[in-house]
């Protein structure tokens, strides 16, 4: 932590994560270019208010019991998403019965390496993605997020792939796969093809989504399919999209 930056500033935790990322870039867990997209979904969670809407708590309860009743669930990592809360990925990992796998835009074994030691410390036991000799492929994709684990996401029937690019959900999507996403930005290609798309910060969403699950598992798996089924991400998607507007039209109200 910088120490410039006073515990009082009123930017204290945003700028305390964006140090953290820095530290991740020079760890090989985050590419540089995550920085960016990391700025780009923090413009967003000031339109949102910087916290949880109501309406995000649908989606969230959702993609809860998609993963409790899938049978073969998967939880994908990239970069952000080990950075910013690896000790929550785990935990959710852990109430939903989901494996972990570590899959990447800007692949390479120095940065694959350094996600698993850090996964490890936040107290994965297994982590998939990481052995080339059990690797498959996603159909139609040109990056090296093509590349999967033959084990895990290329038979999974349900796939969480939060700060994801759009290419790769479309995929799996096209693939039969049931996917969850976050994502700030409720118009990306990504929060428009997923199953269920969680328009919250990553950090907020996923402690979220295991106290879900925690209560979820107090159904049994025919209530769960209940709350599953009852949930349409469109009408979600359009009631996130209304939040933003209307909060917008407020702000403008107070400003004028």
């Amino acid at each position: 932590m910088s120490e410039f930056l006073p515990k009082d500033h009123p930017r204290y935790e945003s700028i305390r994560m964006r140090e953290h990322l820095v530290d991740m870039v020079d760890a090989k867990v985050l590419a540089p270019e995550g920085l960016i997209a990391h700025g780009r979904g923090e413009a967003f969670d000031y339109l949102i208010g910087e916290k949880t809407p109501d309406c995000v708590l649908g989606p969230i309860r959702a993609a809860a019991a998609a993963l409790l009743t899938a049978e073969r669930p998967i939880i994908s990592l990239n970069g952000n998403a080990a950075a910013l809360c690896p000790e929550a990925m785990v935990e959710l990992a852990e109430a939903t019965g989901a494996k972990l796998e570590i899959n990447l835009f800007y692949r390479s074994r120095e940065r694959i390496e350094a996600i698993t030691k850090l996964m490890e410390k936040a107290g994965a036991r297994e982590i998939l993605g990481t052995d080339e000799a059990r690797q498959g492929q996603i159909p139609e994709i040109g990056s090296e997020r093509k590349r999967v684990d033959s084990e895990g996401i290329l038979i999974a029937d349900t796939v969480f792939v939060p700060l994801e690019d759009g290419d790769r959900t479309e995929a799996l999507v096209k693939m039969g796969k049931r996917v969850i996403t976050i994502d700030l930005n409720p118009l990306s290609r990504t929060s428009r093809t997923a199953s269920i798309s969680i328009m919250d910060h990553i950090v907020r969403a996923v402690p979220a989504m295991t106290r879900a699950a925690i209560e979820l598992k107090k159904l049994n798996k025919t209530e769960c399919l209940t709350v599953l089924d009852g949930f349409d991400n469109d009408k979600a998607f359009a009631e996130a999209l209304r939040f933003i507007s209307a909060r917008l039209k407020a702000l403008a109200g107070d400003a004028s």
